[in-house]
C-alpha cells in the first residue's frame, strides 16, 4: 500500500444513484457526479496524495 505510513483508516459507504466520491478527511477530491466519470487507479493515488503531501 502506496500510504501506508500516512493513512490511519479508510472507509467504504455503499450508496445510490451512481456517485462514486472521495475524500480526505472532510474534503472532497474527487466526485464521479461532477467529473461524469469513474477516476482511473493513478487519478485516485495523485488525488490522495495531493491532500496528505
Amino acid at each position: 500500500m502506496q500510504f501506508k505510513q500516512q493513512v490511519s483508516s479508510l472507509e467504504l459507504q455503499p450508496d445510490q444513484g451512481g456517485c462514486f466520491e472521495l475524500t480526505v478527511g472532510n474534503e472532497l477530491i474527487y466526485s464521479k457526479l461532477e467529473t461524469k466519470e469513474f477516476p482511473d487507479e493513478d487519478q485516485v493515488i495523485t488525488a490522495i496524495a495531493e491532500q496528505i503531501a
